[in-house]
């Protein structure tokens, strides 16, 4: 039988059985962390979010002419507004400016038609004439600057407060008075609106004495003696 010989047993004190058990646990704590507690690296590449591809309306990735067209298309829609709101633009200005020219178009028009002034007429027997042509053609009287004249200087010789003290008229209260010898009555009731309602003004008296020949006799024109 082989003689073998026990190893003699350690003393181990019991300070140093405290240390042992110390160090045992730490290390199965240790030991327990790793194990349960997953590394960064790994936490990090398990928790990523798969990464997104964008995808075309077919559904498939977009390839690098897709993208380039997308560009494109981008492109000409950020032109088409732009050109658009320079049309828009564009017409209101012409607006603006078509407003503007037709505004001075009418002031011109102002400026350049002022309203006429009234005619001035001498006043002399040449003028009180061509003055009472005027408002009888604006009336509708006949008579012309012959017929009218010569009646005046056989009547009265061009003397508007010429007046008739002698004839039937006269004995009768009504004497006839002016340029071309009209009674009182009779100014009175073919005087023609416009002109003053006095019977010795020679404008006045002209245009009611062709009123009235021109009613008897058709025309001024047409008197030749007394009337």
């Amino acid at each position: 039988m082989p003689n073998f010989t026990l190893p003699r047993p350690v003393r181990i004190s019991r300070g140093q059985k405290v240390s042992a058990a110390l160090v045992a646990t730490a290390s199965c704590a240790a030991a327990l962390a790793f194990t349960a507690a997953p590394s960064n690296a790994q936490t990090t590449a398990a928790d990523a979010p798969a990464a997104v591809k964008p995808v075309s309306a077919n559904g498939l990735p977009l390839t690098a002419k897709d993208r380039a067209d997308d560009g494109k298309k981008a492109q000409a829609a950020d032109s088409s507004v732009t050109a658009g709101h320079l049309k828009v633009t564009a017409v209101e200005k012409q607006g603006h400016a078509a407003e503007q020219a037709a505004n001075r178009s009418v002031e011109r028009k102002a400026i350049a038609k002022p309203k006429a002034a009234p005619k001035r007429y001498a006043n002399n027997l040449d003028g009180w004439i061509r003055e009472s042509l005027a408002i009888m053609k604006d009336k509708g009287i006949p008579g012309s600057y012959e017929g009218l004249h010569r009646n005046i200087m056989r009547e009265s010789a061009g003397d508007p407060n010429a007046v008739n003290d002698w004839d039937i008229n006269a004995i009768n209260g009504v004497p006839s008075k002016g340029l071309l010898q009209v009674i009182q009555p009779t100014f009175d009731t073919y005087h023609v609106a416009g002109t003053p309602k006095k019977l010795t003004d020679p404008i006045a008296n002209i245009t009611a004495a062709a009123n009235y020949a021109a009613h008897r006799y058709g025309s001024i024109d047409n008197v030749n003696s007394a009337y």
